[in-house]
């Protein structure tokens, strides 16, 4: 009994800047582990640009300021065990695909697809500091606690890993799971919401204007085709999600300093 309320004390935590309370399920430690071991496959499957291109230069400048900004903002409020254990690496991959990611750890990886939405330093730095948000909030642990409750019930990571690794590494790629009922998807649009107010806060950290965020957002919506209703999508609505960032640019404001 003494040993599950520890694991229930520990699991319940509260999110950086928003306050958000959460339950994570899944040891950090082994999500990192497993971080590492699928961001080299990764790479391996889908080549890096090299340190002498322009885009990974930007990429890594970039992603390192906002890093420091943020581990600094960490330490300063006590909350650096977020950052434990973290060996931040940014790489660019040439695909035509408008995403960016960031992995348990903070292994990022950037699309060449999305830099001409970025168009400068300050636009990356939205992107960057969405993505580094998502990592710092451990969004993936709860999704992948949230997948791992509904395929395979309540069995440890790592007897999932070693009985059905296949389900294990699908719930770790997407984060999310398989299961598409509404409930699910309104949770992950919470993840993008808060890391959207957490990344306008950590650009801001690492000097760089948060205002962009809203010319950013106004660019993908401009970018046409038909997007999926808000109340089927894992992601908020553009004109949705531009209204937001403009509630909480006041706040992100207050960190900026130029």
């Amino acid at each position: 009994m003494l040993i599950v309320v520890l694991l229930v004390v520990e699991s319940c935590a509260k999110v950086p800047i928003t306050g958000r309370k959460q339950f994570n399920l899944l040891p950090e430690s082994q999500l990192m582990s497993m971080s590492l071991t699928q961001y080299g496959t990764f790479l391996q499957e889908n080549e890096a640009l090299p340190e002498s291109d322009n885009r990974v230069q930007m990429v890594r400048s970039v992603g390192n300021r906002i890093a420091k900004a943020v581990e600094a903002y960490l330490i300063e409020n006590q909350l650096d065990k977020r950052i434990k254990n973290f060996e931040w690496e940014f790489n660019v991959v040439d695909q035509d695909v408008i995403n960016a990611w960031c992995m348990p750890g903070g292994k990022v990886c950037f699309y060449t697809g999305i830099l001409p939405l970025t168009q400068t330093e300050t636009g990356l730095a939205v992107v960057m500091g969405h993505e580094i948000a998502h990592a710092i909030a451990r969004h993936g642990n709860e999704r992948m606690s949230q997948g791992m409750a509904i395929q395979i019930g309540g069995v440890g990571l790592s007897k999932a890993v070693e009985e059905q690794p296949d389900i294990v590494q699908n719930i770790f790629l997407s984060s999310y799971g398989l299961g598409t009922q509404l409930g699910s998807l309104k949770y992950s649009r919470k993840h993008e919401s808060e890391s959207d107010k957490m990344g306008l806060i950590f650009m801001a950290l690492a000097g760089y204007d948060p205002s962009e965020a809203v010319s950013f957002w106004g660019r993908m919506a401009a970018t046409g085709g038909a997007q999926t209703p808000e109340f089927m999508s894992t992601h908020p609505s553009h004109e949705t999600r531009i209204s937001d960032l403009k509630t909480y640019l006041p706040e992100a404001l207050s960190y900026y300093k130029k």
